[in-house]
């Protein structure tokens, strides 16, 4: 797992995503290729679990959601299905998945307290998320039924950190290892962090550490973040 330590005063909501078959950050038994974790700045402020599984169906056994309250904020730290090959069941499941995302995170967005939803969500927002869609026409991140499923998580009242601060700018997270695409810039956005307002409240900054992918045995994936105020306004 890529990571690099910032030092901040107040929150900072990190993530990248797991690509070995196991690792101690997580605490849930590996049961897909990669799965979500959290692992807390403060050593002694641990993060307190409050759901394993993503809810709506009790049959789905994979990895895919894991939630917490961290420093007073909950915290879902989410890998949605990739959903490729496309039409088929990988896609279907998605959108099934995608589907319960959205009821859950209706719960999620009225409550008082501040909560993140963070993660791969495996969807390209729009064409501006992309550096271009020529060879991706027929890909699940770019299907008009997922790009759907996101504009209906944002019509919930839920900010993307990256792209509200960064309007102008693609903030690419995602750079294939194939066709030199690290090298071209040839990017796609895919990892997002959602806050409901009263995290956007508190929302100071947001970035991607785009020179974790360039490193040595990278994760195709660079670390996003998203900084937030401590509670009361202070810094």
């Amino acid at each position: 797992m890529q990571t690099q330590r910032r030092e901040y005063v107040g929150l900072v909501v990190s993530m990248s995503v797991c690509r070995e078959p196991s690792s101690s950050a997580s605490p849930l038994r590996r049961r897909a290729p990669s799965s979500p974790s959290m692992l807390p700045a403060d050593a002694h402020r641990p993060a307190s679990l409050t759901r394993r599984s993503l809810p709506g169906d009790p049959a789905d056994k994979q990895s895919r959601y894991i939630e917490a309250a961290v420093n007073g904020v909950l915290i879902a730290s989410i890998y949605l299905p990739n959903g490729n090959p496309q039409p088929g069941p990988k896609f279907d499941y998605k959108l099934a998945w995608f589907e319960r995302l959205i009821a859950h995170a209706a719960s999620l967005h009225v409550t008082d307290a501040p909560v993140i939803l963070a993660g791969d969500f495996n969807v390209v927002p729009t064409d501006f998320d992309i550096y271009r869609t020529r060879s991706w026409l027929k890909n699940a991140l770019l299907q008009p039924a997922p790009r759907a499923c996101y504009r209906r998580l944002l019509e919930q009242g839920w900010t993307d950190a990256l792209r509200t601060l960064h309007p102008a700018d693609p903030m690419y997270t995602f750079w294939e290892y194939f066709r030199d695409s690290w090298a071209r810039n040839a990017g796609l956005r895919l990892d997002h962090l959602l806050l409901n307002r009263p995290a956007a409240a508190r929302l100071q900054a947001a970035g991607v550490d785009r020179d974790v992918r360039g490193e040595q045995g990278a994760s195709d994936h660079a670390p996003a973040w998203a900084r937030l105020k401590r509670a009361g306004g202070t810094r």
